[in-house]
C-alpha cells in the first residue's frame, strides 16, 4: 500500500503560502466576470477595465505557480511512490493556507 509521505505534505503546505495569490486572482477575476454573468455573485462596482487586464498581469502569476506546483509535486510523488489519491490530496494541502486565511476573522 502505498502512502502519503511526510515531505510531501509538509512541501505543499509551504507551497500553500505563497498559493494564496494565485487563489486569490482567480476568485476575483471569477467573481466579477463569469460568476457575475450568471448572476451567482456581485462584481465589484468599481471594476470597469473588463477582463483583459486580469488576464494579461494574472495569467502568468497562476501559470507561473502552476508550474512551480506541478513540478516539485512530481518529484515528490516519484520518490514517494504516491498512489492515485496523491493529486487531491496535494490540492487539499495546498490550499489549507488560503483556507486557515479565509477562516481567521
Amino acid at each position: 500500500m502505498r502512502t502519503y509521505s511526510p515531505a510531501a505534505a509538509v512541501a505543499n503546505l509551504l507551497l500553500g503560502v505563497p498559493a494564496v495569490v494565485p487563489v486569490w486572482l482567480l476568485w476575483y477575476f471569477a467573481a466579477n466576470w463569469p460568476l457575475a454573468a450568471l448572476g451567482w455573485t456581485v462584481g465589484e462596482p468599481t471594476e470597469n477595465d473588463g477582463p483583459l487586464p486580469w488576464l494579461v498581469l494574472g495569467g502568468p502569476v497562476v501559470a507561473a505557480f502552476a508550474g512551480l506546483w506541478w513540478l516539485a509535486n512530481r518529484g515528490l510523488r516519484r520518490r514517494s511512490g504516491g498512489g492515485r489519491g496523491y493529486w487531491p490530496l496535494s490540492v487539499a494541502l495546498t490550499l489549507v493556507p488560503t483556507g486557515a486565511l479565509i477562516a481567521v476573522p
